[in-house]
């Protein structure tokens, strides 16, 4: 038997004033400002200019095939998080979903690969931001990434409804950039769509060399990571006006936009590079310009550089609310957990938001090249871990509650766990053994200072409207 959830009826104190009662997010946002906050994260054209181009360096014409199959799973994904989200509506996310369902280690582990991933991509892409404001000034990365994560903070610390506007004028600028790359693309083709199966890379004597199906599987990991911000309406789901039926809205409508504003543009620019080589080296605003002229590419690396910051943004409320909800749930040492579960003059978690900002402009300094493997490698375990508490989603009082049910259960979660097991062992074993680490490091934490306080430490709350 799991060491599960403490029951519901116990999980906040009937006394709303108790000082010592488990602090309550507002419900402020409806789907449309939810999906412009879940569609901020997945930033589809910072991830389109950031992190596309690493995988046409290794997949070449095989890219838009790798993020087609990466999308397709995480349509499974959708599911297991939409049902599990409307079931276990909180601000912690997966840890919520798979504590409540799986037992609270495996809610432990997931709490860590998330917080893992959320703290380490923002200053990751921020950096990216000096490259696309090349062409007004030269800047430094690390300054201009610590700068950009700083402003993100800022903006972090706002009510959540002025920042679903915030970020919805950034998203409008993305779309717009990645519509001029897609259009730009298709009319300066160079070659059919037959080539997009052609599995093809510029070698190192700039000849084709094949792609095989293992590189493939192993751009999976990464695939996964280009749409993965989707999730992010779970995290929300305590400040979405009626959860069981907005969670799944969001989640769905999320990754089916963001999955078309990134593959489309993929497809073109697979269509429409010069040679092999050009494709390889994946210098998509170089090929923006050559297919226009200079003030095209100038103004598409801006659109880019905005994406950048909104993506900073989003990526502060998501982390800062995880932090949240980890303090209300008595994960760390009381003095820890009564700073970061306070709420400030907007209702946001003003100490919770400055923890995960400031660090990510300090990081800014350290070099994270390794770390997109190792993010990859999280989201992928993450991910498995969600999909295995999907199929314990409707044992005992979870079977009648209500929430949205995804279609072809428990076939959808099975197969998802057994092709993102596979996907694991094909990846780098340095990346594994980092996400091994710290994996390891989280349970020792767990065997000799959470579960030891099993009563008192790791109790998973949810919102009392989140029971009925």
């Amino acid at each position: 038997m799991t060491d599960t959830l403490r029951p519901a009826e116990t999980a906040v104190p009937p006394a709303p004033a108790d000082p010592d009662s488990p602090r309550k997010l507002k419900r402020s946002i409806g789907v449309v400002g939810g999906t412009l906050l879940t569609l901020s994260c997945v930033t589809p054209a910072s991830t389109l200019f950031v992190v596309v181009p690493d995988l046409f360096g290794s997949l070449g014409t095989a890219t838009a095939l790798t993020i087609a199959v990466g999308s397709l799973l995480c349509v499974a994904v959708a599911f297991c998080y939409s049902e599990l989200g409307t079931l276990v509506p909180s601000a912690g996310g997966e840890y919520a979903m798979v504590s409540t369902l799986a037992g609270r280690l495996a809610g432990w582990l997931v709490f860590v690969l998330s917080l893992l991933v959320v703290m380490i991509v923002p200053p990751v892409i921020a950096m990216g931001t000096a490259d696309y404001l090349a062409p007004i000034a030269h800047l430094d990365p690390s300054w201009t990434g610590a700068a950009v994560m700083l402003l993100a903070t800022l903006a972090g610390l706002l009510d959540l409804r002025a920042n679903a506007w915030i970020t919805g004028v950034f998203l409008v600028l993305e779309v717009i950039a990645a519509a001029v790359v897609a259009v730009l693309g298709f009319a300066h083709g160079e070659r059919g769509l037959d080539s997009l199966a052609s599995m093809e890379v510029a070698g190192a004597d700039g000849r084709p060399d094949a792609v095989t199906a293992l590189l493939v599987v192993s751009g999976l990991a990464i695939a996964l990571f280009i749409t993965q911000g989707f999730s992010t309406a779970v995290y929300l789901s305590e400040e979405l006006e009626n959860p069981r039926r907005n969670v799944a809205r969001t989640v769905l409508a999320t990754l089916g936009i963001s999955a078309v504003i990134i593959l489309v543009p993929v497809v073109a620019i697979t269509l429409g590079a010069s040679d092999l080589a050009a494709l390889t080296g994946g210098d998509i605003s170089a090929m923006v310009t050559a297919w226009s002229n200079s003030a095209v590419g100038t103004f598409v690396s801006l659109c880019v550089a905005l994406a950048i910051v909104n993506a900073g943004i989003v990526m502060v409320i998501q982390n800062s609310r995880v932090l949240f909800a980890s303090a209300r749930d008595k994960a760390w040492p009381e003095p820890v957990n009564a700073v970061f579960s306070r709420l400030g003059r907007f209702g946001s978690p003003w100490v919770a938001t400055l923890a995960v900002g400031v660090p990510g402009a300090v990081l800014c300094f350290v070099n994270l090249d390794t770390l997109y493997g190792v993010t990859g490698v999280s989201v992928t375990g993450m991910y498995l871990l969600v999909a295995a508490a999907a199929l314990l989603s409707r044992r005992g009082a979870h079977r009648h509650a209500r929430a949205w049910r995804m279609p072809l259960w428990p076939a959808v979660p099975a197969l998802l766990i057994v092709v993102l097991g596979y996907v694991l062992t094909q990846q780098e074993p340095e990346h594994l053994l980092w996400t091994g680490g710290i994996t390891a490091v989280a349970t020792l934490y767990w065997a000799l200072y959470l579960r030891p306080r099993a009563t008192t430490r790791w109790l998973v709350t949810l919102p009392e409207d989140a029971r009925s």
